[in-house]
């Protein structure tokens, strides 16, 4: 299964997502990240805080959703609430679409340890999705079995 992430500036969440399900899926599932305004950069944060977790950070970049015409995924999932409100490339048009949100926690301000417990929580969230989604034993031909499956997850 492919499944691409998507947060409008591409630096925190999505790329947490990415990575978290990349290491965690072991290859049963491909998971890629982008945005619709990318910063160009990987939040500095989002990468200490997953190798501190043991998860390969190798390859991580701010990208647009534009590079990935040809990655054909079969689940879209906006992890921003901005992100979501977007209207998708028509080369999605295929995918099926859904929202995790997740709280951001790279515009929390506080003590350095407040921020690290942030991060720390948004991957233990995404983990526990991650877990949850290689549990799921649905054809990814069945769009709408594949939605409400996926749906379900974001609930948690």
């Amino acid at each position: 299964m492919k499944v691409l992430f998507i947060c409008t500036h591409n630096r925190c969440r999505s790329i947490l997502s990415e990575a978290i399900t990349n290491h965690v899926g072991q290859g049963k599932i491909e998971a890629q990240s982008a945005g619709s305004q990318p910063v160009g950069e990987v939040h500095p944060l989002s990468i200490k805080y997953l190798q501190e977790a043991g998860i390969s950070t190798e390859g991580l970049i701010s990208q647009s959703w534009n590079e990935f015409e040809d990655f054909a995924p079969d689940v879209v999932i906006t992890v921003c609430d901005s992100a979501a409100g977007e209207s998708c490339p028509l080369w999605f048009g295929k995918s099926v679409k859904v929202h995790w949100g997740l709280a951001d926690p790279s515009k929390l301000t506080g003590s350095e340890e407040e921020i690290a417990q942030a991060f720390r929580t948004t991957i233990d969230e995404i983990t526990q999705r991650v877990n949850a989604m290689l549990s799921i034993n649905v054809n990814t031909q069945d769009q709408q079995a594949l939605r409400e499956a996926f749906q379900a997850l974001g609930a948690q």
